[in-house]
Parts: structure tokens; C-alpha cells; sequence
């Protein structure tokens, strides 16, 4: 698995959303698993994806797309 985000929980539940839909499998984790579970939108999370789609992943969400110009 590899590490495509790292960020607040309210980003991570939209693009662990938007990953499935795109078919992509992932997995999230807290990033300090030893604190306590509060329900705080902001706290950090990681979003790992296999590496066979980690390429295809970050592309959909990460670069520049042209045709938005």
C-alpha cells in the first residue's frame, strides 16, 4: 500500500467516496492511532491505495487538468 493523502478527516471521507467510485480500493488510518476518538473533523488521517493504483489515483485528484481552462 502506498500513502496517496494526509489530511483532515473531512477531506478524507470525500475522496475515500470518490476513490470507490472510481473503483479504486483504499484504506484510511488515523495518523497519531493513539489518540482519542472525538469526533473532530479535522483530525489527521491517511489514505493509503495499492500501488498498482496509486498512479491512476493521484492523477484523477492531484494534477492539473487542461481542459478546465
Amino acid at each position: 500500500m502506498k500513502l496517496l493523502y494526509k489530511g483532515p478527516l473531512v477531506n478524507v471521507e470525500l475522496l475515500m467516496v470518490m476513490l470507490e467510485k472510481h473503483g479504486i480500493i483504499a484504506i484510511q488510518q488515523w495518523t497519531d492511532p493513539t489518540a482519542t476518538d472525538d469526533g473532530d473533523l479535522n483530525r489527521q488521517t491517511e489514505v493509503f491505495v495499492e500501488e498498482k493504483d496509486y498512479e491512476r489515483a493521484h492523477g484523477l485528484f492531484f494534477t492539473e487538468r487542461e481542459d478546465e481552462l
